[in-house]
């Protein structure tokens, strides 16, 4: 625990004086906040527009514009994170190598589990602090809206992107410690993340066997449940079960590197 706890300090002291991580946070958050507004605007509009023809013919259904904007918010979200992961997770371990600090870790009596949880929950920790911000978005809304959002949507959204975030550092750590060069950790990363995207657009709306599989293994797929609130067992299992393999992967690969430095 000693070791984890090490390397997680280490790693966040790191975060807090790159500017990449930093620039990475300041792009999410100006992304996330323009279509938060967006949607905002998208929505009110129709529901003035819904207003106007119930007024005039007494039959237009009314928008629960919260609603929608908050479901939508999170559904870009997820996408948003696919784009975003792979600069979170290119330098995990690449700089490590570069600056050639991995060796020291590799002769240190730390444990290859040490390493690899260490670097993945102050990455994933990183990603929580991204997060942060955009709970403001959802407090405004909260404040000013009639009817009130549920409580309940607003907290499966996020327990979601939590999810969906430790998946894709999980993966993105292992690849990032597969290469020397953090562009080939970022492309390589990215280029799984868009597959994981295509996959998803593929599965929607195929009624095939072919089409159910790629609809099971589709982590957006899952994702969407969490932006309409429900939480179900199926996806924590999912979830949980590619972050495993994904630590796994990738405390295989630190410790044949240990073995190639032996």
């Amino acid at each position: 625990m000693r070791g984890l706890v090490a390397i997680y300090r280490k790693e966040m002291g790191h975060y807090f004086v790159s500017p990449i991580a930093y620039l990475v946070a300041g792009v999410f958050l100006v992304l996330t906040g323009f279509f938060f507004y967006q949607f905002v605007a998208i929505f009110m509009e129709r529901a003035s527009e819904a207003a106007m023809q119930s007024m005039r013919y007494g039959r237009a259904p009314e928008i629960d514009v919260p609603g929608m904007v908050i479901r939508n918010f999170f559904g870009l979200l997820g996408t948003v994170i696919l784009f975003v992961a792979p600069m979170l997770t290119m330098g995990s371990y690449t700089e490590e190598k570069k600056r050639g600090t991995m060796e020291l870790l590799m002769t240190s009596p730390l444990r290859e589990l040490d390493i690899v949880l260490g670097k993945f929950f102050a990455t994933l920790s990183l990603f929580a602090l991204m997060l942060l911000p955009t709970a403001l978005y959802q407090v405004v809304l909260f404040v000013f809206s009639e009817p009130r959002p549920p409580w309940r949507l607003i907290l499966a959204g996020y327990a979601g992107v939590l999810l969906l975030g430790a998946v894709l550092i999980a993966l993105g750590g292992f690849l990032s410690s597969l290469t020397e060069n953090q562009i080939v950790a970022s492309m390589t990363t990215f280029g799984l993340f868009l597959i994981l995207w295509v996959i998803d657009i593929s599965a929607r709306g195929s009624s095939s066997a072919m089409g159910e599989v790629l609809q099971y293994v589709s982590i957006l797929r899952h994702y969407d449940d969490f932006t309409r609130g429900v939480i179900d067992t199926s996806s924590l299992v999912f979830y949980a079960s590619l972050i495993v393999l994904g630590l796994f992967l990738t405390q295989r690969s630190v410790d044949a590197l240990r073995w190639r430095r032996a």
